[in-house]
């Protein structure tokens, strides 16, 4: 069973905790990683581009000129799309790229992201933030102090001064253990959890 420190926030060792090898010791499977990403991604997409084709485009349906004799080429009206400001072929409409993705495979991509953060070292877990007021500069300094800079930081219950703190830094992002995703997890190049984060994590996948 994989072990961690358990730093504060002075990135001082104030005890141990051991982890599950079901969720942070699991098998890294890349290729659920790209699955789980790319639905995300794709569920994320508005799908709302649309453009005008020959029948919805601005423009006289007049015929441009004569059928013969012109010594034009043959045409029946200013919004063909080979002229300009005519419609537009082939062109994007309103669509829906959501899919699904099967619930074991969430959830084993998510235990492989996990175990991917642990095996590299990235995995940073912290006692408690107990912050007593929204102080973005304070986040910051503490993060920095834990290597951290860059990071997920994740809490089990929603602890609003230091979501408040943390929601102005470019390069960090809160969330509470429920909302722990793939993509999230890939994206910060640490992960720090709470104890009780790493406990709900858990409980959730093991």
């Amino acid at each position: 069973m994989p072990t961690m420190n358990v730093l504060n926030t002075q990135a001082q060792v104030v005890g141990e905790i051991e982890l599950s090898d079901d969720v942070f010791a699991a098998e890294v499977k890349p290729f659920l990683h790209w699955e789980v990403v790319r639905n995300q991604l794709a569920n994320r997409r508005q799908g709302t581009h649309s453009t005008k084709t020959r029948t919805t485009v601005h423009g006289t349906t007049r015929k441009t000129y004569k059928q013969k004799g012109s010594g034009n080429a043959r045409h029946g009206s200013r919004k063909s799309p080979i002229f300009v400001h005519g419609g537009i072929a082939h062109g994007p409409h309103p669509r829906d790229y959501s899919y699904s993705t099967p619930k074991k495979v969430r959830r084993a991509a998510l235990r492989s992201a996990l175990s991917l953060r642990y095996a590299n070292g990235e995995l940073v877990v912290v006692d408690a933030f107990g912050m007593g007021a929204p102080k973005t500069k304070e986040a910051a300094a503490t993060l920095a102090r834990l290597g951290a800079s860059n990071a997920l930081v994740v809490t089990r219950h929603e602890e609003s001064h230091l979501h408040l703190s943390i929601r102005n830094l470019p390069t960090a992002k809160y969330i509470r253990a429920e909302g722990v995703n793939v993509f999230d997890v890939l994206k910060y190049d640490r992960l720090v959890l709470s104890v009780d984060a790493a406990k709900a994590l858990e409980e959730r996948l093991g």
